[in-house]
């Protein structure tokens, strides 16, 4: 009981202390003016004040993202704005050696193939990637019967099918190009 009493004590020696400290007294303030004219000039500087770009933290190192920020000011309007982007390359290779390290070899290997090169680095290797739970030939077979689900179906294309050449018929051709010198005479 004689420790809680000693603390309420003390309790009210600190704030009757911080009371006479915060005591404000009244001051008077005196202003005399001495009229007289001057003239001159005056030049007030308007600009605006510096846009500046925020600092964006990435505390985590083991997250697949990182800051960007920037600002832009002008005369009349700074704006200034950041956030994180998203590395999904960096993405897929962490979520490809976590399948690995589980045991899933094929869905690592799977999961890599979603990027293009490396699509195409497999397929150069002879070791095609796995398509629906098929590896080797029949993956081999699953990918030729379906190639608009390559991730290079795209680039697929364009090396596969050659555009059909335009045949001109080479009498229309000449006589469109006399009629053309034709005017500009």
């Amino acid at each position: 009981m004689t420790g809680k009493l000693w603390a309420i004590l003390f309790v009210v020696f600190f704030l009757s202390l911080l009371s006479l400290c915060s005591i404000a007294k009244a001051q008077t303030n005196t202003v005399s003016s001495t009229s007289s004219t001057v003239s001159g000039t005056t030049t007030v500087d308007r600009t605006p004040s510096t846009a500046s770009a925020p600092s964006v933290v990435i505390n985590n190192q083991d997250v697949c993202s990182f800051a960007a920020s920037a600002a832009l000011q002008t005369q009349i309007l700074g704006l200034a704005g950041g956030g994180a982007i998203r590395d999904l390359n960096c993405e897929r290779l962490k979520l490809s050696r976590a399948l690995f390290r589980m045991g899933m070899k094929v869905g690592a290997v799977a999961m890599l193939c979603q990027d293009a090169r490396i699509f195409q680095a497999m397929e150069m290797a002879g070791t095609p990637c796995p398509y629906y739970g098929k590896i080797g030939l029949e993956a081999a077979k699953g990918w030729a019967e379906n190639p608009e689900k390559r991730p290079d179906y795209d680039k697929w294309v364009k090396e596969n099918f050659k555009d059909e050449e335009i045949v001109t018929d080479e009498s229309a051709l000449g006589i469109f190009s006399v009629l053309l010198i034709l005017l500009f005479l």
